[in-house]
């Protein structure tokens, strides 16, 4: 029985919010049209993504990669001869990377190929 004495309530505010006639002030609409532009303004004026590079991920990898290549030559070799070479052979390509990423830097746009784009939420493009 509550239900239906909660429904008709709930009934007869519904018809009387359906019955209202209000209309707000002009000078209302134009103060929040006038906030609202503001507000749009100021969305736009901000970048609406962040850039992050990542032209030196390539490098860093390879650089990390020889290293523990060239520890694991020092560990596990036994011939102390042909572990340090081994071990200088992964040292020379690791800084063969970094050589090859500061040309690629220099001569190509790398830093603009290899770029991430996040999307910052509530911002107009």
């Amino acid at each position: 029985m509550r239900d239906e004495g909660s429904s008709t309530e709930l009934e007869k505010v519904i018809r009387a919010s359906m019955n209202m006639t209000d209309v707000p002030a002009p000078e209302l609409n134009r103060k929040l049209k006038a906030a609202l532009y503001q507000q749009e303004a100021v969305l736009r004026k901000q970048p609406a993504a962040r850039k992050l590079s990542l032209w030196y991920l390539p490098m860093v990898l390879n650089l990390i990669t020889f290293l523990l290549l060239a520890l694991f030559a020092l560990i596990m070799i036994e011939n102390s001869y042909l572990s340090y070479f081994a071990a200088g052979i992964c040292l020379y390509i690791g800084a063969a990377g970094i050589l090859l990423t500061i040309v690629g830097v220099k001569r190509a746009n790398i830093k603009e190929d290899i770029t991430i784009r996040i999307e910052k939420r509530g911002v107009l493009a």
